[in-house]
């Protein structure tokens, strides 16, 4: 025998058990306060995070702490967004006459999901900028290791100036620059040939590497051997801020994914509450 569930209606409340069983409105103001929520948070975790770090050394918290702090600041944020918009959404559905309970419970479940997806959809266009704005402290510093290419000024150009920077040990007369004797074309000539490289993923060795030690000990006045090392320490340099960068953005992927997911839970499960609620039956599923 299969148990039902009879609710009355409210005086001049029609019932909807013959029609679609999805509340749009109920829905999109579920969606709605969702994202509102998660404004509010934002603006909020923004100015605590500014509390948090320091230019002074010794005065903010460390980058780690600050990154996992990040992360379940961003899960905190799903999980209390999530949770009111899906009980918005199951509270102010239609009532549903005369449906089994079972029905009503994958309803007001589905109810809360529908609110997190359009939620979600929502705030990917019209959150993304403070949204971006809070996560964005967690790869500062490591980020000038992406390369891009389209830039006139990029952040190739951080470690070309470090790489061509004059030694004050070295001999002040300098032999001229291999091919070109122009201080601005051999600059610009190297920082294409640092772009290009680390944009395609090819390994900087051979005649490129030779080339650009010979340009380095040519502008600063360096011997070889150490204009070399140079080099070799700048590529380092690159290479690490380059996979500082890759790991900061697979981590803060990983805090976003687990967010979303756990938002989604928390409005379907908000979403069944705020249904039974709205239908009396809520000590009945307890």
């Amino acid at each position: 025998m299969v148990d039902t569930v009879v609710v009355a209606s409210a005086p001049g409340e029609t019932s909807t058990s013959m029609l679609a069983g999805v509340s749009w409105p109920a829905i999109v103001a579920g969606a709605i306060v969702a994202c509102a929520l998660t404004l509010v948070l934002l603006a909020f975790g923004t100015g605590l995070g500014l509390t948090m770090v320091s230019p002074w050394s010794g005065s903010g918290v460390s980058a780690t702490t600050f990154k996992i702090t990040t992360g379940l600041y961003l899960v905190v944020i799903a999980m209390l967004s999530s949770s009111i918009g899906g009980y918005i959404a199951g509270r102010l559905r239609s009532s549903w006459a005369d449906v089994e309970r079972d029905e009503v419970y994958f309803r007001d479940t589905a109810h809360g999901f529908i609110a997190w997806a359009l939620a979600t959809v929502l705030g990917a266009t019209a959150l993304a900028l403070p949204a971006t704005s809070l996560i964005g402290g967690t790869a500062v510093g490591a980020s000038q290791g992406v390369v891009n290419g389209a830039q006139t000024s990029g952040p190739m150009d951080v470690y070309v100036d470090t790489l061509l920077r004059p030694d004050s040990n070295a001999a002040a007369t300098a032999t001229p620059a291999p091919a070109a004797t122009n201080a601005s074309d051999s600059r610009g000539e190297m920082v294409r040939l640092f772009t290009r490289s680390f944009r395609n993923g090819v390994e900087f060795k051979g005649p490129d590497r030779d080339y650009a030690a010979r340009v380095v000990a040519a502008r600063t006045g360096m011997n070889q051997a150490d204009a070399d090392k140079r080099v070799d320490a700048v590529v380092t340099q690159i290479k690490a801020d380059t996979d500082a960068a890759r790991k900061a953005t697979a981590s803060l992927a990983f805090w976003v994914t687990a967010a979303m997911l756990l938002g989604a839970f928390c409005a379907s499960l908000a979403a069944t509450e705020g249904g039974g609620l709205r239908d009396g039956t809520w000590k009945m599923r307890r």
